[in-house]
């Protein structure tokens, strides 16, 4: 008996009769494992593996289309973001448009939305789940039980109403992004160290002003708030009174580079340099971060992973299969031209 060949993908495009042959199994078999959770537990798992393998060797996609209809579903998926403007969400974006396509689905953003957003959003039969990115606490329990939703950058242990067990969440490693950015300062002598910090309710700055507390324990320390919707010229207003003071710090970490972009403005108003007189990190590494100048040392979130995870989770969620715990994504200390050794 001979093996099944692949057909030559030049040719044409591969066929679930294509996949089925180079699989070994019947053309319905290959029917049943890419139409949906329900009728995929239908077929053994290896023979699930097999034909998902073969049809990632031949390149077959199946008609999203057709398939979406015959299991009453859309097609579609919500991701919320709270600002679309925002470079970072603009990352996360990019993410999970690349994964959505792999998976036949297609994105409808949200921004700035609410409570009532979500809600609407879990009740309406447009969409087949959501992606809720950096939610606050007001929105955290918007959604009915049972809704098929993926949080980014949000707190792992946020529980389904309905069963009590995690939400399937993808989060960001931002405590030990804090970490690194305080040990690079405390490295270069750095003793008095300011935190420009968010006031918003999001689980990732309530991380970041914990992990910037122990990391700067023992430590003189320096706190404004910032809210950070308000923008550039909120920042810059923070960065002014907190480099004012006559006990002003020699470095300074912020919560965001658009706020450390504010506060470039602020030192250059009272005529500090950077680094000589203020050294400077921020969180995002945002295209900003390497234009000001001296080009910022920032800590990179990778936005795009976040949101290609989220994707992938949630599409194994609309399958029905279980969604493991992911690994908090590695961030990583970009070093540039803003911190110098202390005077």
């Amino acid at each position: 008996m001979t093996e099944p060949s692949a057909p030559n993908p030049a040719s044409r495009r591969p066929t679930g009769r294509d996949v089925a042959r180079l699989a070994g199994v019947s053309q319905a078999t290959v029917s049943l494992v890419f139409s949906g959770a329900e009728a995929g537990q239908r077929v053994s798992e290896a023979t699930r593996e097999r034909v998902r393998e073969a049809a990632r060797t031949l390149g077959y996609r199946p008609q999203a289309a057709g398939r979406q209809l015959r299991l009453g579903r859309s097609g579609m998926i919500l991701l919320a973001v709270p600002n679309i403007l925002g470079p970072f969400f603009g990352r996360v974006l990019v993410g999970v448009h690349e994964e959505a396509g792999r998976h036949g689905l297609a994105v409808v953003v949200s921004s700035g939305w609410g409570s009532a957003t979500l809600a609407e959003a879990a009740t309406t039969s447009r969409f087949d789940g959501l992606l809720v990115c950096s939610p606050d606490d007001s929105q955290l329990g918007a959604l009915p039980a049972g809704t098929p939703a993926v949080f980014l950058d949000a707190d792992p242990a946020l529980a389904d109403p309905g069963t009590g067990r995690p939400r399937p969440t993808v989060e960001l490693d931002v405590a030990g992004g804090m970490r690194a950015a305080v040990e690079h300062l405390t490295g270069l002598g750095h003793r008095r160290i300011g935190h420009l910090r968010s006031t918003h309710s999001a689980y990732t700055f309530r991380v970041r002003q914990a992990a910037f507390e122990a990391a700067t324990e023992g430590l003189e320390v320096l706190e404004l708030g910032v809210t950070l919707n308000e923008g550039q010229r909120a920042a810059r207003s923070a960065a002014h009174r907190l480099l004012s003071r006559p006990d002003r710090p020699h470095a300074v970490v912020c919560d965001d580079d658009v706020v450390a972009s504010g506060l470039y403005q602020a030192a250059a108003e009272l005529g500090l340099r950077i680094p000589a007189d203020v050294s400077v990190v921020g969180i995002d590494n945002i295209p900003v971060a390497d234009l000001l100048a001296p080009p910022l040392t920032t800590v990179d979130l990778p936005g795009e992973r976040l949101g290609r995870a989220g994707v992938a989770a949630l599409a194994a969620l609309l399958r029905g299969e279980p969604v493991p715990p992911v690994a908090p994504l590695a961030t990583a200390l970009v070093l540039r031209s803003s911190t110098s050794r202390s005077a």
